[in-house]
């Protein structure tokens, strides 16, 4: 039967057979296409078939670490992620934004809380921000193959190197702070500081063959690193 209503598709990765059960009856009425996955690797599996418009992710998943999960779809891509946790504590939701998360919802939850936020995430987050790649015509990188283009040249980046280029091309235009590309480069901080996110910043502008000063990773004294998108002529 055909819905009068469609708000796109929501990828629930969910152990919990009730939860599960209920979010695909309480999106289902709302009007949304619910895929489901009861696993990790079922859920990254499902992601890569169905590239959701939102995804639902239960951080404590029996068979993959729900971070390591949210880790590897931000790899792939910018999809808004609904993240739900058991613990309460301000520490487990500052993990789940600086994770990458875009919101977090406490279990036991009300149905309205879930499907307030759902659609907040919704009208936060641009369509287009749902993005497997970026190129700006003087640089492309590939979110799901995880490689970098100079044209049709790949550029051999270790494995952060490429995070930290992701990083600053997914926020092109802003700045982002020594700490800022700690967390997401790196992922446990530990002893880094804003020496080693320096040098790291200097090999991948030489890798790149960036060391003009037209470079567009740009260096803002005080604040950080930006990279300047390429503008059309």
């Amino acid at each position: 039967m055909e819905r009068s209503l469609d708000k796109g598709t929501v990828l629930t990765i969910e152990d919990d057979p009730d939860i599960l059960q209920l979010l695909r009856t309480l999106l289902g009425l709302e009007g949304y296409d619910v895929q489901e996955a009861a696993s990790a690797r079922d859920g990254l599996r499902r992601f890569h078939e169905t590239r959701p418009d939102v995804v639902i992710l239960d951080i404590a998943l029996p068979d993959l670490d729900g971070w390591e999960v949210l880790s590897r779809i931000r790899d792939m891509s910018d999809a808004p992620v609904l993240v739900l946790t058991a613990q309460s504590a301000e520490a487990e939701k500052v993990r789940c934004l600086n994770a990458g998360a875009d919101d977090y919802l406490t279990k036991p939850f009300s149905h309205v809380e879930l499907l307030a936020r759902l659609q907040a995430i919704r009208r936060r987050v641009p369509a287009t921000a749902h993005r497997t790649g970026f190129d700006d015509g003087r640089l492309r990188v590939d979110f799901v193959r995880q490689q970098a283009y100079l044209g049709q040249t790949a550029v051999p980046l270790t494995p952060t190197e490429y995070r930290l280029l992701s990083a600053l091309v997914r926020h092109a235009g802003e700045v982002l702070s020594a700490d800022q590309l700690v967390e997401l480069a790196w992922g446990e901080p530990g002893e880094l500081g804003p020496t080693r996110v320096k040098y790291a910043v200097l090999r991948l502008r030489r890798k790149l063959g960036w060391e003009s000063d037209d470079c567009p990773i740009r260096t803002v004294r005080g604040f950080g690193y930006r990279y300047e998108p390429a503008t059309a002529g």
